[in-house]
């Protein structure tokens, strides 16, 4: 009968390796602990390494190493074009008025005027009598309603000398131009004539409240709106009684000058 325990030269075999085996187990589970610190070392010596998550790009950040979240700013909108100062509103056929503009007006003598000038105009007027002159305004501020009507009667007029009804509006328009293309409604402009003379047409420039105007109305802030040398630029024929008020400064540098409002305001 076989004895229960093993025979001796079975034990030492199992001993002989039971020894490696621990050491062998040993080592496996270090190498496991340290293969999360190997793979950088790994990665920087040229062995692949595992590929991060994908991610958007960012612009470099300047520094090496660092990548910074960075979203694209939005266009700066463009600058609103300033509007020009009341005084210097350019009013003609391409810059016509709305119909609903208003401004507040000031009586003087000859009729309304924006308030904000009509002391100007007055003081002006003042000076000219004080030289002995006899100035007097036959029209300043007009509402739509009376631009339409002096336009629509001056095309009557035409028509009834035999201009067809295109070139009547077309000839109309140089001179009395249509509503809302008219300074007058502004209430910055005056048409002012000597009282003995008192009739539109080109004339008026050899009257001596004319003379006066034309070398000193620039002191009060007025210009002579509509020069001879200037109706390709403005569309308005030559109006030697036509004045209007647009500030000293500038009155004094387009008079200066030589030249006419659409002129200055365009530089």
């Amino acid at each position: 009968m076989e004895p229960h325990h093993a025979p001796r030269h079975a034990r030492k075999r199992g001993g002989r390796w039971l020894l490696p085996a621990l050491v062998g187990s040993a080592c496996a589970v270090f190498l496991l602990c340290l293969l999360p610190h190997l793979m950088p070392t790994a990665s920087a010596s040229g062995q692949p390494a595992a590929s991060p998550a994908p991610v958007e790009s960012a612009p470099d950040s300047g520094t090496p190493g660092i990548s910074v979240n960075w979203e694209p700013s939005p266009s700066p909108a463009p600058e609103e074009q300033e509007e020009a100062p009341w005084y210097l509103r350019l009013v003609n056929l391409e810059n016509r008025l709305p119909q609903d503009f208003t401004v507040e007006l000031a009586q003087v003598d000859g009729g309304p005027f924006d308030a904000r000038a009509a002391e100007a105009l007055s003081q002006m007027l003042a000076d000219m009598e004080a030289q002995g002159l006899s100035p007097m305004v036959c029209s300043s501020f007009r509402t739509w309603e009376d631009q339409e009507t002096l336009h629509q009667n001056k095309i009557d007029s035409l028509l009834e000398e035999g201009y067809s009804q295109e070139a009547a509006e077309a000839e109309a328009s140089r001179w009395v131009v249509p509503a809302g293309a008219s300074e007058h409604q502004l209430g910055l402009a005056a048409d002012i004539v000597a009282s003995q003379y008192q009739i539109l047409e080109e004339e008026q420039e050899n009257t001596p409240e004319q003379q006066w105007l034309m070398a000193h109305c620039q002191e009060y802030g007025f210009i002579l709106r509509y020069p001879k040398d200037k109706t390709e630029v403005t569309g308005v024929g030559y109006e030697p009684w036509h004045y209007r008020y647009v500030g000293v400064e500038a009155a004094q540098e387009i008079m200066a000058q030589g030249i006419c409002l659409e002129e200055y305001v365009g530089q």
